[in-house]
C-alpha cells in the first residue's frame, strides 16, 4: 500500500530552478483553487467530515487548511519580499485544523478565501523577477528557503492535498 500521506510523492526539486519549471508551478497556483473546488464538488456533509486517511484530517480540515497555509506562505512571500532575510513564524497546523473555523465551517469559505487569494499571489508571483525568486526567508525549523523554491512547494502542497481528496472518492466509491 502506497503512503497515503503523499499520493503524489514527497515534493523534490534541486536548485537552481528552470524558468519553465517556475512557470509550470504558478499555473499550477492558479489553477488549485478550481482543482480543489472540483475534488470536493457533490460531497456530503458526512463524507466531508470523513478522514482522507486513518488518524488524518478530515476532507474538510483538508480544505481549511490549505486555505491557512496558503495564507502563510503569501504572508511569508510579502516579507521575504519587502525585509532582508526575515525569520518566519511557524505555525502549529494540527492543533489550527482542531479549531471550530477549519473542523466544522462550510468549506465554501475557504474555496472563496482561496480563489481570491490564489488570484493576488499569481499577480504577485507573475510580477517577480529572477532577483525577487532568489530572495530568502529563515524557517527556524528548516532553515532558509528562496521564494523559487517554495513556490514549486506550495504548488506541489495545494496538488497533493487535492490527491488525498480525489483518492478518497476513488476509495470510497463517491
Amino acid at each position: 500500500m502506497s503512503d497515503l500521506r503523499y499520493p503524489i510523492g514527497r515534493f523534490q526539486q534541486e536548485e537552481p530552478i528552470p524558468p519553465e519549471q517556475l512557470q509550470a508551478w504558478i499555473s499550477d497556483i492558479e489553477s488549485l483553487p478550481n482543482r480543489l473546488r472540483e475534488a470536493a464538488a457533490g460531497l456530503s456533509e458526512e463524507q466531508l467530515d470523513t478522514p482522507y486517511r486513518p488518524g488524518g484530517w478530515t476532507v474538510r480540515q483538508v480544505i481549511h487548511h490549505v486555505a491557512d497555509s496558503h495564507m502563510n506562505s503569501f504572508i511569508r512571500f510579502k516579507l521575504a519580499l519587502t525585509e532582508p532575510e526575515p525569520v518566519i513564524k511557524p505555525y502549529r497546523e494540527e492543533r489550527w485544523a482542531e479549531l471550530p473555523d477549519t473542523s466544522r465551517a462550510p468549506i465554501g469559505l475557504s474555496l472563496e478565501l482561496l480563489q481570491q487569494l490564489h488570484e493576488r499571489w499569481v499577480l504577485l508571483l507573475r510580477s517577480m523577477t529572477e532577483g525577487d525568486y532568489a530572495r530568502l526567508f529563515v524557517h527556524p525549523d528548516s532553515g532558509p528557503l528562496t521564494l523559487a523554491r517554495t513556490t514549486g512547494l506550495y504548488a506541489w502542497h495545494g496538488r497533493n492535498h487535492t490527491a488525498h481528496i480525489a483518492a478518497l472518492r476513488e476509495r470510497m466509491s463517491w
